[in-house]
């Protein structure tokens, strides 16, 4: 697959230099934003997906790294400012991205954090070959939201149907992306701290959601299209095939589906885990804390 490294400066990120990855999917190219930062050993940072997913919200834990390591974060294809197609949006899009962009600009196991959704796909690569030395998994979540709440397949499949038409599709993903229905979603199971979802928080969000093409990776995600694995025992299964060493954090607030899949998790041998204070937003709300958490794991050569 031919690609190619370009930098740019149009982009607004956290301080480091910004470039864009061109990434062939299906005879279609596709721009891909990433962001570097700090200098030492290469460490890949990984933001949950979700409707307002970029690598800003991955941005501060960035800046804590960068003393010691060469911090890379990206803003997955369909989301942040990279490129918006209508694809159908599904696994295999990001198992390959995954692999070939760890492929292009790393030429040695790295270590991987991944928030949230992203969990899945870094141990999928992870068991398929060496493409990382440790890993860290970021309040894991491995199954999207409406399935969460117990929509079949069927319905999940009629939703994102309904999300990606072109009109009702538009009205229905705006309804879903107002303002006031984020703040809601971050109180209720992103972030702890209701003082941190300020107005100009929200509107930061809300500008992510709002850019063209923007409904469509959202819905997948939403619908569960984005699910790697579909059973808790597939997530299990591919821990306890890492060769890797293994460390999970979990928000002491995490929703409770969410919370009883990241226990099951952390009790298998050989993983090991710390509690902190957040929910699924605990990368974004809490970077020092979480930072503060893993930096044994980090440094460690075992």
């Amino acid at each position: 697959m031919s690609t190619n490294l370009l930098s740019t400066s149009a982009a607004i990120g956290f301080g480091g230099v910004v470039q864009e990855y061109l990434w062939n999917w299906e005879n279609q190219q596709l721009r891909v934003v990433y962001e570097t930062l700090g200098k030492g050993s290469p460490l890949l940072l990984l933001p949950s997906f979700s409707s307002v997913s970029t690598r800003l919200e991955v941005g501060e834990l960035a800046k804590l790294l960068a003393p010691n390591f060469q911090v890379v974060a990206i803003d997955w294809p369909g989301f942040g400012e990279s490129s918006r197609p209508s694809l159908n949006y599904r696994p295999e899009i990001y198992q390959h991205f995954l692999e070939d962009f760890v492929k292009a600009v790393f030429n040695t196991p790295i270590t991987a954090i991944a928030a949230g959704h992203a969990a899945s796909y870094v141990l999928q690569l992870a068991v398929k070959q060496a493409a990382f030395s440790k890993i860290i998994l970021l309040a894991p979540t491995w199954r999207g939201p409406l399935p969460t709440m117990g929509a079949s397949q069927q319905i999940a499949g009629i939703v994102r149907g309904l999300v990606r038409s072109p009109i009702l599709g538009q009205a229905l993903y705006k309804l879903n992306t107002t303002q006031s229905f984020l703040s809601f979603m971050y109180r209720r199971h992103v972030f702890t701290d209701a003082a941190k979802i300020t107005p100009s928080f929200i509107e930061k969000k809300w500008q992510t959601t709002q850019k063209p093409g923007a409904r469509f990776a959202s819905a997948a995600f939403v619908t569960g299209n984005l699910d790697a694995v579909h059973a808790q025992s597939d997530f299990l299964k591919l821990v306890q095939s890492l060769t890797v060493p293994l460390m999970v954090v979990i928000g002491e607030s995490s929703p409770p589906k969410s919370r009883e899949e990241m226990n099951a998790l952390v009790a298998l041998p050989g993983v090991r885990s710390v509690v902190i204070p957040g929910s699924l937003g605990l990368h974004e709300e809490y970077p020092a804390v979480v930072l503060e958490a893993v930096e044994d794991f980090l440094f460690s050569n075992k």
